[in-house]
């Protein structure tokens, strides 16, 4: 939603991942509020991230607009609020068609920001993700 927490640990991992993949492909995350534009992601995400070895502290918040649209292939969406706000903006079937939830049929990620205790179980979970994303998409 603001771009600090789950979203960037999804861009952070996926980054990485990639990288070691040799995989050329553009990145990116935003929020569908743009209350957190230019700020880095939250402490928390960013220990959690060091924690496995991932470093996601030089990222900074951007707003998600429509323009993304053209700029990728794929938008992914953490929970339902999200979907809503993103599939408002698509402006025909081609860029509906990009949207997906990011657990595709495993549900919505939980939005960890009010509850500390889950910050790790949701790093997992977008990890392990991520990790999938990577053979489904491509190699």
């Amino acid at each position: 939603m603001g771009n600090i927490c789950r979203s960037p640990l999804a861009e952070g991992i996926m980054r990485h991942l990639i990288k070691e993949q040799n995989l050329d492909w553009e990145i990116a995350s935003a929020g569908t509020g743009a209350w957190h534009v230019g700020k880095a992601p939250d402490n928390r995400s960013i220990d959690v991230a060091k924690k496995f070895g991932y470093d996601i502290s030089g990222q900074r918040g951007r707003h998600f607009t429509a323009s993304l649209f053209d700029l990728y292939d794929h938008i992914f969406v953490m929970d339902k609020n999200n979907y809503k706000e993103v599939i408002k903006l698509a402006k025909n079937d081609n860029q509906r068609d990009k949207i997906d939830y990011f657990l595709a049929d495993y549900g919505e990620v939980i939005d960890p920001y009010l509850h500390d205790h889950l910050f790790e179980p949701v790093f997992d979970e977008i990890e392990a993700r991520c990790k999938r994303l990577i053979k489904q998409l491509g190699v």
